[in-house]
């Protein structure tokens, strides 16, 4: 079963542990409700509209309130370091949680302790916190955006806040940038960065390209990026090799975003219901693990 970890913008959303439900544009996991439009709780939808495609059991949600002070990531921290060991998760997908390198050094503790490894994906501050403990490299799957593998790339920043300036030009594109980070081990096993261009890539480097369809209104809609982190983690966990999962997500977001008509005023739910649609036509036409469109 698929885990999926991480934090909403709400500090009266306490520890919540379950299996979500979608009711419109709210997600609901043992009681308790958030609005699902970005973050955690869009990756979380994704996630569970991809394994109702699937057929597959839904994932399994860690949930609690934070709006950046940390004090609701430090809770969550703390009863993952407790109790995950205890658990027989399939896969563990990592969200938004502050980045803290202590606290994150022991959830990979427990997580080692844990009767079979799991696979291991995080994007946003806990790919964050891995990168700044130097266990990058424990982790099968990176999900970051062009500004996030910026920080991945700069050996030297302990912190995304000092990012060299001389990674963040223009002419320091993916590829570079991906090349940089494997070779200083600040990549987990696979790559899936996501921006106008999406690429799965490996240490060896470049698997894939996802270019179209290009719906230029997306680059204004928050959690779109989310979303393909809980596509490409729902088909990992039901099976699916990563490298094909994280191109078959890239596709099927785009094509998602494509029916949904978007305009800048459009909501990310409205691309999250149309998933089991994209995805279909995504799986149907899906090549090769190192195709490219």
């Amino acid at each position: 079963m698929l885990a999926v970890i991480g934090t909403v913008p709400d500090t009266d959303f306490p520890l919540t542990l379950g299996e979500p439900e979608l009711q419109g544009e709210r997600l609901a996991v043992a009681g308790h409700t958030c609005s699902l439009n970005r973050g955690t709780a869009a990756l979380l939808a994704a996630a569970v509209k991809t394994a109702q495609t699937l057929s597959h059991p839904r994932p399994w949600a860690y949930l609690i309130g934070d709006i950046g002070l940390g004090d609701g990531s430090r809770k969550l921290y703390k009863h993952l370091s407790r109790h995950l060991g205890e658990t027989d998760f399939s896969t563990l997908c990592f969200h938004y949680l502050m980045p803290d390198v202590d606290w994150h050094n022991k959830v990979l503790f427990a997580v080692q302790a844990m009767i079979a490894r799991p696979l291991l994906i995080a994007d946003a501050g806990f790919m964050y916190a891995a990168k700044m403990s130097g266990q990058a490299a424990e982790y099968d799957l990176f999900t970051p955006d062009v500004g996030e593998l910026a920080f991945l790339a700069d050996e030297k920043a302990p912190h995304p806040f000092y990012t060299r300036g001389f990674i963040l030009q223009d002419n320091n594109q993916a590829p570079d940038l991906m090349a940089r980070a494997y070779r200083y081990d600040n990549a987990a096993r696979y790559l899936l960065v996501k921006g106008k261009v999406d690429y799965v890539a490996d240490r060896h480097g470049i698997l894939a390209t996802v270019t179209e369809p290009h719906i230029a209104a997306l680059e204004a809609i928050g959690g779109t990026g989310d979303t393909i982190t809980g596509i490409a983690a729902a088909l990992i966990d039901a099976g699916m090799a990563i490298p094909k999962a994280a191109l078959i997500a890239a596709k099927a977001n785009r094509l998602a975003g494509f029916y949904a008509n978007p305009t800048p005023a459009t909501q990310v739910a409205a691309i999250i219901d149309l998933i089991p649609q994209a995805l279909k036509e995504a799986l149907a036409a899906s090549l090769p693990d190192n195709g490219s469109s």
